[in-house]
């Protein structure tokens, strides 16, 4: 469902592009149109409501009707041996030879989408296009490949800078950063200073598939990471992941991070650093000089153009910067609480053996079920530390906590004087239940004492004289 609300919001908020969505989105152009035709038919815009949930939209547009969790495999066609047919004959049409293709595959794909791929499969065969970008639409992101050394003060350890590049499709004007690591906090991070740096958004990030930006996903959830998704919202852009294996998708990044390397990388190597953020002052000094070069081909260079076309074309910054937040999977436990970072939190007790999703922030901890959230709790910053709220228990579990100790005493004494368990307190104090228990004079032996005096019992000294078999 949350590929569903990301079309949407490309097309109502964006205005992109039935093709760019799907490119976006990871799914098929028919795809991305039953999506919309369904949404104008149930009269939805973007944003939606903000008390729906997934079983609501799931409603308005299927009408409850189940969503496939994965496309079916067909039979792939040769496309290959198709384009030599056509090649060979003007008369051999793609409709003949859908034909022959659904004769021997009777489940494969139905003639537009035969033909869809078709051309997509020919588009990569035809000769690479110069590609023109628009201005403030496109900032491309990748990490670039070479590290650099940060050293400690006493010289016995090295760690090794990764270095974060974007950039602007139609200026080429280059950002670039150290970082600790390529980790999705360092990645949402060094986005965020990039925007800064610009001084406005793109349209549309363009990712070289990193594995912190971009997760394998099924067709119905999105394959962004959930937090780079929110960051996206929350910043209003798009996020178009350049395609596997389409090195026209990205050529601009790759050009932009062999510029970074050969500029700024290949200009600190030999130079020693003992920190990030002495190593990024290096970096921004390096920028401006980089950004400031002349083109060799054509006038101007990539802060002029940047100025005059990609600057006044970018939207303006939000008034907050992204609040940064992990997401998660997890389980509910049979005791109604999840574990994350090692600290348990309570969920509504009917959402047992169910997956739900965690969103941690500094502070406090979202639990979504269904997209809907079901509870927040406050962060804890301490290991095994349990995070209960009592509206979560059952309503047997909350009666037993409350008759605590105290509020037993008082409803004894209630009854008696005798019934508020003075004499037990007294036993316990003064180990009388280590004794044996005496019985007062004339009282009757108790059923598991042994009678005396009886025919059949001979009493311990006749065991002492017996003779072992």
């Amino acid at each position: 469902m949350r590929k569903i609300k990301e079309v949407l919001r490309l097309k109502y908020e964006l205005d992109l592009g039935q093709r760019q969505i799907a490119r976006s989105c990871s799914i098929g152009l028919g795809t991305v149109h039953d999506y919309l035709a369904r949404a104008e038919r149930a009269g939805l815009k973007w944003p939606l409501p903000d008390d729906w949930g997934e079983e609501q939209l799931n409603s308005a547009l299927f009408g409850g009707e189940p969503v496939c969790s994965r496309e079916p495999q067909l039979t792939q066609p040769d496309f290959a041996l198709v384009h030599q047919q056509r090649q060979k004959s003007k008369h051999v049409t793609l409709q003949l030879l859908w034909e022959e293709y659904r004769a021997v595959n009777p489940e494969g794909y139905r003639y537009s989408r035969f033909c869809e791929l078709y051309q997509r499969w020919r588009g990569t065969q035809d000769v690479v296009l110069r590609q023109q970008y628009k201005a403030g639409e496109k900032l491309f992101v990748d990490w670039a490949g070479p590290t650099i050394a940060i050293h400690s003060r006493t010289g016995d350890q090295v760690k090794q800078a990764h270095l974060f590049v974007a950039v602007l499709g139609a200026s080429s004007y280059t950002y670039a950063e150290a970082t600790s690591d390529e980790q999705m906090i360092n990645w949402l991070t060094a986005h965020m200073r990039a925007f800064e740096f610009f001084g406005g958004l793109p349209k549309l990030i363009v990712p070289d598939n990193a594995r912190t930006g971009v997760a394998r996903a099924c067709r119905y959830d999105p394959d962004l990471n959930p937090t780079y998704h929110q960051m996206a919202m929350h910043y209003g852009v798009g996020v178009v992941p350049a395609r596997p294996y389409k090195p026209r998708d990205k050529a601009k990044v790759e050009s932009g991070v062999l510029v970074v390397e050969r500029w700024i990388v290949a200009a600190l190597r030999n130079r020693r650093f003992f920190g990030i953020e002495e190593l990024n002052q290096a970096i921004r000094e390096l920028l401006v000089k980089l950004n400031d070069r002349p083109f060799r081909k054509r006038e101007g260079s990539r802060a002029s153009l940047f100025r005059a076309i990609d600057k006044p074309a970018l939207a303006p910054l939000p008034a907050d910067r992204f609040d940064l937040s992990e997401w998660a999977k997890a389980k509910v436990n049979i005791d109604y609480h999840v574990v994350f970072d090692g600290s348990y939190y309570s969920v509504p007790y009917n959402l047992v053996h169910q997956l739900i999703e965690i969103r941690s922030m500094p502070t406090t901890v979202e639990i979504f079920h269904h997209g809907k959230r079901i509870a927040s709790n406050l962060r804890s910053r301490r290991k095994g530390e349990v995070v209960t709220n009592a509206e979560h228990r059952p309503r047997s579990h909350r009666e037993h906590l409350e008759w605590t100790p105290s509020l037993m005493m008082n409803w004894a004494r209630t009854i008696g004087l005798h019934t508020a368990h003075k004499s037990i307190e007294s036993i316990l104090r003064n180990s009388l239940d280590l004794h044996p228990l005496e019985l007062p004079p004339g009282l009757p032996p108790s059923r598991n004492s042994a009678p005396s005096g009886h025919d059949n019992i001979r009493g311990a000294e006749y065991f002492d004289g017996a003779q072992p078999c």
